[in-house]
């Protein structure tokens, strides 16, 4: 064998000492699990001495041994011991973080061994700590001491970097931290799913790691170019999810569907919305009911003072009487008008109850109660009850402090309606339609008053007629037929929408907030709602308060795989 050269032997030693230091930079990282010996460092098979544990509601680790093993120096004087920013009396014990106490059990001895709060020791060390779901198992992630940190990487890649217009583009981001941070942050830059115009297009991607620290930005130039694979209005009805708006300016040319009502079960509608923004305690409206109803409320507070909405319930009976509540949806307190209708949606449809409550002859009981409403916020209720007989229902606004007993409301005055919004009793608390597909696109138009007539009622406080227009509180339970390929969006034809539509599609039953995000504006930009996958699409309705009617739900053919110049891209990283 020959001798290497001195020069050679110099190089290389050099090399394994760079080697060395190189990895005494990176990270380490422990993954172990409460109360198991066995572990991971730097992902291979290690043993602890001393297990997590789980104390007092902490998940503690053996001080010592951990901090040996991610490479964490303690400098210790007697009792007092340093590591990293935490100071620690070891007789007593107590900890510092900087130079604030830790509570009383940041650590304990287990035996002889010290223990130190899992979080608390990575405050200390600016590691990163995360948790499995069942929060058992852990990950900690340290430099070693001394280190400095690292910044994140930017990275992301697409499935080609030629397009052509209306192609979907595919995005695979992987951008990682060297020290093991989590990545908490990510900013992009001219990103889109899809370009509909040819050009070249740079998409650039900016991260940011649990330690504040930024990465330098990484982008990719994409060119698109030739013969356009989707429209707009295509791309959205292959790809666009429940929830997202797209363009489409001859939604309103589409010929109506044939649509046919059904009688449905008589059930009335208690309608509570004026005056909408009352200014004093009193009573907003009052009627009776027997069996099923629903309960539609909604009402700013224009008190000085808080106050909360009562509904109570009075038995007419001579025996005691029984309300269910069957289902309820809320949304108490909100300054956001156009909130209050879609989250009281999205309570309304995530399931149904079964609280009773039992009321004695004569007697008054709230069978709903805000929370505390401040001056300026709102409520919005929507809840069906059940009755086992004959009781009369008050809508009330009291100042926060008083009871909602019978003594208070008998010395509540009613108040008078607002004349621009609606309260009454009203027949048809649910209307049944039925409707085929035949030719497509077409529309099915709701809350219009014309094609759907709104309900008339009676203001049971003093006996006039009303009109409800848009059929707020109204459920609309549509079954559509003919549905197998069909795509369905909502379109909002008055204004300014924010709702949630229930629907049955075969064995799936899903709740879309539609839309996704912020509002539905405009009649040409619908918000897709469903793609059936089924001959038959359930869908169930409420307008939602605080938005603008009509609607209307445009059905559309969506186009088969292949079509459009190739096989539909489904991969989501």
């Amino acid at each position: 064998m020959r001798k290497l050269s001195h020069s050679l032997l110099i190089f290389l030693a050099l090399l394994g000492t760079l080697g060395t230091q190189a990895r005494a930079a990176s990270a380490a990282q422990l993954q172990a699990s409460t109360d198991q010996v066995a572990a991971l460092l730097n992902g291979e098979a290690a043993r602890l001495r001393n297990p997590p544990r789980l104390i007092a509601g902490r998940t503690m680790l053996p001080l010592r041994e951990v901090a040996g093993l991610l490479g964490q120096v303690i400098r210790e004087n007697g009792s007092q011991w340093q590591l990293g920013r935490l100071s620690i009396d070891s007789a007593a014990p107590s900890v510092r973080l900087g130079d604030v106490n830790q509570p009383d059990g940041s650590v304990a001895y287990q035996g002889d061994v010290l223990y130190i709060g899992a979080r608390l020791l990575a405050d200390g060390l600016g590691a990163n700590l995360s948790f499995s779901d069942d929060a058992r198992n852990l990950s900690l992630t340290a430099l070693p001491a001394g280190g400095d940190p690292l910044s994140p990487q930017a990275r992301f890649s697409t499935d080609k970097n030629v397009y052509a217009p209306g192609e979907k583009v595919v995005y695979t981001e992987y951008a990682f931290d060297p020290d093991g941070a989590d990545i908490v942050s990510r900013k992009w830059s001219g990103r889109q799913d899809v370009y509909f115009q040819p050009g070249r297009y740079t998409v650039g991607l900016q991260v940011t790691n649990a330690r504040g620290l930024v990465s330098t930005p990484y982008s990719r130039v994409l060119n698109v170019v030739g013969q356009p694979i989707d429209t707009p209005i295509s791309y959205a009805l292959k790809y666009a999810e429940p929830g997202e708006s797209f363009p489409d300016a001859g939604v309103n040319t589409y010929p109506l569907v044939r649509a046919v009502a059904v009688p449905a079960p008589a059930m009335p509608l208690l309608v509570s919305n004026s005056p909408e923004a009352p200014n004093r305690s009193g009573v907003l409206y009052q009627d009776s009911v027997s069996g099923k109803a629903r309960l539609l409320a909604y009402h700013l507070n224009t008190l000085s003072k808080p106050a909360r909405l009562y509904v109570v319930a009075r038995n007419l009976e001579a025996k005691t009487t029984d309300v269910i509540t069957e289902r309820s949806g809320e949304t108490a307190p909100t300054r956001i008008e156009s909130v209050l209708g879609q989250v009281t949606l999205l309570d309304y449809f995530a399931g149904s109850e079964n609280r009773r409550v039992s009321v004695a002859p004569g007697e008054s009981v709230a069978v709903y109660a805000s929370p505390t409403l401040s001056p300026g916020s709102g409520v919005n209720l929507l809840q069906d009850i059940n009755t086992t007989g004959r009781v009369e229902l008050t809508f009330a606004l009291i100042e926060d402090g008083l009871p909602p007993t019978s003594a208070v409301l008998r010395q509540l005055p009613y108040l008078v309606s607002d004349a621009r919004h609606v309260r009454g009793t009203f027949q048809g608390a649910v209307k049944i339609i039925r409707a085929q597909l035949r030719s497509l696109p077409a529309r099915l138009v709701i809350g219009d008053g014309q094609i759907d007539p709104a309900l008339v009622g009676i203001d049971a406080t003093n006996g006039r007629l009303v009109r409800l227009s848009g059929n707020y509180g109204v459920l609309y339970d549509i079954q559509i037929t003919g549905a197998t390929g069909a795509a369905v969006a909502l379109s909002p034809r008055g204004g300014l929408y924010r709702g949630a539509m229930n629907v049955g599609d075969g064995p799936i039953q899903q709740t879309v907030k539609l839309p996704r995000s912020g509002s539905a504006l405009t009649p040409d930009a619908p918000t897709m709602l469903w793609r059936a996958e089924t001959d038959q699409l359930n869908i169930g309705f409420v307008p939602a308060s605080g938005s603008n009617l009509p609607i209307s739900l445009v059905f559309y053919q969506t186009r088969v795989p292949g079509a459009f110049g190739g096989t539909i891209k489904t991969y989501t990283p």
